[in-house]
């Protein structure tokens, strides 16, 4: 029978270093360790070779890869304990919602770009061949970035992950008793994802007697949409993503275009940056729906991605990144809403007792949420600005979506009592601690929580949503 089961896997064995020493429990070993590698190799060729650079549309495991291989992993140790007495004491997440369906505009661009396919293109190819003879266009416009089931998955998975992560603050305990808080944007997906969210936890503790609510509130989860300033100034004004339209039209994008326009036996000018953007979508959209290595990814080459994921970055840096002042001032209220539960949170751990204190509050929104927050904490700020001359020279930029910004991101805020009135506060992204800006020459990720005020001071004292997003008459320039 070993014989028999040796010849049946020799093949995939190939190439792997089989034990010369007759030593069964070995040999069994070093045959499974082989499988296993075999089996790893196969799962990676679903993987897009460009599926590292898909902006907003990314995977959560693109930036955590070990979730691959076991999506409830945590690693207890990214804590960073500076000592035995520290306990956490209260936690705030700003979380991104889960993998959606495009947006209905998106739909209609890829729609254009499937007819020129189908009509159009001559190229012999059997990746393309697939797309017109077998691959349907399944997307409808009432989708219109609805949350998917993977998305319904990431959140209530992250819940799990949370719970573990956090077992003092995440419990089945202080959810029973009140002690956790669930805010959510009125989108659908991001309702939807709050749901998900809870769904995590009262399924991993077998809860059915009780129910949970969540406060809709749009003015913290959907600050740009409430800001009058950032509405006039920057998403309505087309000289605000100057660089952007610049960039579109420049030398990369054009050859990208033409790379394109090539691969499908087509002619140059049927490929616009829109149908462009449309081919990098659905190869993005496929793979974070249904986890497939989407014949459509064919179109695209690394450095192809490259151009895209740049001008997709560009987007985001003018629009609610560092290119305007507006776009991170817009999140003031969130940032003081987050301070002001760390503050009261603070109170409490000197005059109440554990069983009666807050826990955690989680807060569900936008990649539009969370981008100006962390703009306006001062994460990913390169020495200079991005704009539609300088890509060659940001290929190491620290502003990357891709890294950032994946469906299901999250951003923790979480205080620490460490004894004798010592609170510090750590902040986690995406999992991974992160060290606040300006305070890199604490040894470790979780400075005082004094220091961290302190820090951002000025940001506490004079930021204001009103002022800042009032809308300024020409008298006041």
């Amino acid at each position: 029978m070993f014989l028999i089961l040796s010849l049946a896997v020799f093949k995939i064995f190939q190439g792997c270093i089989m034990p010369s020493f007759p030593i069964f429990n070995l040999f069994i070993y070093s045959t499974l360790s082989c499988l296993l590698n075999h089996v790893s190799l196969e799962k990676d060729l679903n993987l897009p070779a460009i599926a590292n650079y898909f902006n907003t549309k990314g995977r959560y495991e693109e930036v955590n890869p070990y979730l691959r291989e076991e999506i409830f992993a945590v690693n207890t140790s990214v804590v960073q304990l500076p000592s035995a007495q520290c306990e956490a004491r209260y936690l705030t997440a700003i979380i991104r919602h889960g993998t959606r369906y495009p947006t209905t505009k998106d739909i209609q661009e890829m729609r254009k770009l499937y007819d020129v396919v189908l009509q159009n293109a001559t190229g012999e190819e059997s990746w393309l061949r697939e797309i017109q003879t077998q691959w349907r266009m399944w997307y409808t416009e009432d989708m219109d970035g609805r949350l998917v089931q993977k998305g319904v998955d990431e959140l209530r998975r992250l819940a799990v992950r949370l719970s573990k992560l956090f077992p003092g603050l995440v419990s089945e305990e202080k959810l029973r008793d009140g002690h956790i808080k669930f805010i959510t944007s009125s989108k659908h997906r991001c309702v939807n994802s709050t749901l998900s969210f809870k769904a995590g936890l009262t399924e991993l503790w077998d809860i059915k007697d009780m129910e949970f609510d969540h406060e809709v509130n749009d003015t913290l989860m959907r600050f740009f949409a409430e800001c009058p300033r950032l509405t006039q100034e920057v998403d309505n004004s087309p000289s605000a993503v100057q660089e952007v339209k610049r960039f579109k039209e420049g030398p990369e994008m054009k050859e990208v275009q033409q790379r394109i326009a090539g691969r499908l036996g087509v002619l140059n000018n049927l490929i616009t940056y829109n149908m462009a953007e449309a081919a990098f979508y659905f190869c993005a959209y496929e793979f974070a729906i249904k986890a497939v290595n989407s014949p459509w990814c064919q179109l695209f080459d690394e450095e192809d991605a490259k151009v895209m994921e740049y001008a997709s970055d560009l987007r985001e840096f003018w629009k609610r990144g560092y290119g305007h002042d507006i776009n991170s001032k817009a999140s003031c209220g969130l940032f003081h809403d987050v301070f002001s539960q760390l503050d009261q949170a603070a109170m409490r751990n000197r005059q109440a007792q554990a069983s009666t204190r807050p826990a955690a509050t989680f807060q569900v929104g936008h990649a539009d949420t969370l981008l100006p927050l962390l703009t306006l904490l001062g994460f990913f700020k390169d020495g200079h600005p991005l704009t539609s001359a300088n890509y060659a020279s940001h290929s190491h930029r620290s502003f990357r979506t891709s890294h950032m910004m994946p469906y299901a991101a999250n951003l923790l805020f979480v205080l620490y009592d460490c004894g004798a009135d010592d609170l510090k506060l750590q902040l986690l992204l995406n999992e991974k601690p992160v060290r606040f800006p300006g305070l890199t020459h604490q040894q470790v990720s979780m400075p005082s929580y004094q220091d961290a005020k302190d820090h951002y001071k000025a940001l506490l004292q004079d930021c204001d949503f009103r002022s800042e997003c009032q809308l300024k008459h020409p008298t006041d320039v």
